[in-house]
């Protein structure tokens, strides 16, 4: 593929968790969480992107949404479970996007906030309609994801490059 071709990235926080007496790393779904996973599954299935890959946290959370939401996925991506997503800031997480081999043309970043909606921000250095009044007034609550393009290689991801394209929550 030319890297001549808009790249996508969606930027997915794992649904409603739970609270039960375990550490915040295997904090699995709560009930909500598992409704919400699937209906964002069907809206990402509905943007008609062809992830190339996936890469998700390896906390339990992030682990049951991906599942949950690609089961409903015509074709399932390469996965790659990355501890480094965990407890990750924006700039961490621009580093290990900046690693993507270029044959990934659109990919899929499953992780928690606030590093999520900060990489968000941060690389949107443009909007289109009123995708980012709506991220911003949500504040990217659990299952929200957002879609963001950009033209180059992985390697030339950093602020400001992309334009966010859409924005999803489960109460829309």
């Amino acid at each position: 593929m030319s890297v001549a071709e808009p790249r996508r990235i969606v930027l997915f926080r794992h649904a409603k968790a739970d609270w039960p007496q375990v550490t915040d790393h295997e904090r699995p779904l709560a009930e909500r969480g598992r409704m919400d996973a699937a209906v964002a599954g069907r809206k990402l299935t509905d943007t008609a992107i062809p992830f190339d890959l996936a890469l998700c946290s390896t906390a339990i959370r992030t682990r049951e949404t991906w599942k949950l939401a690609v089961h409903e996925f015509p074709q399932r991506p390469k996965t790659v479970y990355e501890e480094r997503i965990y407890e990750a800031s924006p700039g961490e997480l621009i580093a290990l996007l900046n690693e993507t081999p270029d044959d990934a043309q659109n990919l899929v970043l499953i992780g928690h906030n606030p590093g999520v909606q900060g990489l968000a921000d941060i690389l949107a250095g443009a909007a289109e309609s009123d995708a980012r009044e709506r991220m911003n007034r949500r504040g990217f609550p659990a299952a929200a994801f957002a879609v963001l393009s950009f033209e180059g290689s992985w390697k030339s991801l950093e602020p400001g490059v992309a334009t966010l394209r859409d924005f999803w929550a489960p109460t829309d």
